[in-house]
């Protein structure tokens, strides 16, 4: 039986930067194990971001019993992060490089482009958060007013200290997030036993209508399982080949969705007591006794670094699979620079957590049917690639036709407008199907029903011939491309 590496061999570069991006992971440095995901999805996200979610949920109008429901639901969508994380074991390279077999090497480009702006607003939230987390630290040192100059100097601590993690890379990563899940997890359960006692069951009597409901679903699924699915084989991509594929289903998902239930519904629980208004990080806190902030917010703010680590890491190797010419590292300070800049619009906007649910609920547009495409694509190929072909951007198996894969152009293309026709984010949009129903929103089922079934269609016969002309990877070939 082939021996398991405990430490990457060559990942790491100089002042310990992980040197690997798109390029591809040679056996002898795949040293992860499925339990390795499981921690490190389990540590970024017992994360105070999804109490937040579960608090925002609360504000469409639902009782508890009926926020409850759509969590465990919605939740379940980490099956689809889990999917998405089979191929990198696979092509030993990153998500937006193996996208290449389903758009082409030019096509899959807009696709980068969409995942870079997805990964950046989320590391946007995740910074603003953190320095609203600082602030209410400072207030609670005796600064009455903080003021722009307290929110700007920790606007430039928090970019500078959450490059750190990601620049180190993967390695580092996984181990942080394993020994941090720990406080995470006590920070947790004391915020739950300090709070239980004040949930009121219903405090809204008669609930939510069933359009609200889909509305409250999409929500979920786009902040839970849809909303990491791009992510997932940027961090899989250090497992060897012959690891079991129901092993690491079960490890990543079992390490997302527990977390993401226990903290979403302690969020809801939260809110019927303070009110879906205070549903942000500071607001939640007025929960529990004064003593408890302290600690709350600390851990807290570790937490969101932590988070926003998996999001600038993957947002770095998309921006070398959309063709800039950057070492990981100078993607990494790019990426910092930018949502550094983006958050210091959000935490003086007045509404934050209005932006936060039209940014997720717009993000389904794209990730819906691009995910769909994405496993069909896979299942065609009978789940194997031609990982040497995957690193070539002008010649190879899925060149084609000008380096673009029309099927999936056009396979997405009509999955995103079956996805608009269906969303609704009111009041800036409301789609007709959504109109016609008095505000349900269909957008995520129309997006991965119409992406993957038209890709299906157009692309069937013309994949499964490429699948045939795939040979098992040669490392000496695939390094040398």
């Amino acid at each position: 039986m082939r021996e398991v590496l405990e430490y990457p061999i060559a990942e790491a570069g100089p002042l310990g930067i992980e040197s690997r991006g798109i390029d591809y992971i040679p056996a002898s440095e795949r040293w992860a194990q499925p339990r390795n995901l499981f921690w490190m999805w389990s540590g970024a996200l017992f994360n105070v971001e999804y109490l937040v979610y579960g608090a925002v949920l609360f504000g469409f109008g639902f009782t508890l019993l009926q926020a409850i429901s759509i969590i465990l639901i919605a939740n379940l969508s980490y099956i689809l992060l889990s999917l998405t994380s089979l191929q990198g074991p696979e092509a030993g390279t990153t998500t937006f490089t193996i996208n290449r077999a389903a758009f082409g090497p030019n096509g899959s480009r807009l696709l980068a482009l969409f995942n870079w702006l997805t990964q950046v607003g989320f590391e946007t939230e995740g910074v603003a958060i953190i320095v609203l987390a600082a602030i209410a630290l400072t207030q609670k040192a005796g600064v009455h007013s903080p003021g722009a100059g307290y929110k700007i100097v920790f606007l430039l601590l928090a970019g500078a200290i959450q490059l750190v993690l990601p620049l180190l890379g993967h390695h580092k990563i996984l181990k942080t997030l394993r020994v941090l899940f720990w406080p995470f997890l006590a920070l947790f359960i004391v915020f739950a036993a300090l709070t239980v006692s004040k949930v009121k069951l219903h405090s809204v009597a008669h609930g939510a209508s069933w359009q609200v409901y889909f509305e409250g679903l999409a929500f979920i699924i786009s902040a839970s399982g849809l909303g990491w699915a791009e992510n997932g084989n940027d961090f899989s991509r250090y497992l060897p080949r012959t690891f079991s594929k129901t092993k690491t289903v079960v490890a990543i998902f079992l390490g997302t969705y527990i977390p993401s239930v226990l903290l979403m519904t302690l969020g809801a629980a939260v809110a019927t007591f303070v009110g879906s208004q205070n549903a942000s990080i500071t607001g939640l806190s007025s929960a529990f006794s004064g003593w408890f902030l302290w600690p709350y917010l600390i851990v807290a703010i570790l937490q969101l670094f932590a988070i926003n680590s998996l999001d600038l890491y993957s947002s770095g190797v998309t921006l070398q699979a959309l063709g800039l010419r950057l070492k990981r590292w100078q993607a990494v300070v790019l990426d910092t620079v930018i949502c550094t800049t983006l958050a210091g619009y959000a935490i003086f906007a007045s509404s934050f957590n209005n932006l936060l649910n039209e940014f997720i609920l717009f993000i389904i547009v794209w990730v819906a049917p691009w995910t769909a495409i994405y496993l069909v694509d896979w299942a065609l190929r009978k789940f194997r690639y031609s990982a040497s072909d995957l690193q070539k951007t002008r010649s190879g198996l899925y060149y084609r036709s000008g380096g673009i894969h029309w099927p999936g152009i056009i396979a997405q293309i009509l999955g995103m407008i079956a996805s608009l026709m269906a969303l609704d984010a009111y009041p800036h949009y409301v789609s007709p199907i959504s109109n016609a129903t008095n505000g349900a929103d269909f957008s995520i089922f129309t997006g991965l029903l119409v992406g993957g079934v038209v890709y299906y269609l157009l692309a069937r016969r013309s994949v499964q011939a490429e699948a045939a002309l795939q040979q098992e990877p040669n490392e000496q070939e695939i390094l040398a491309v």
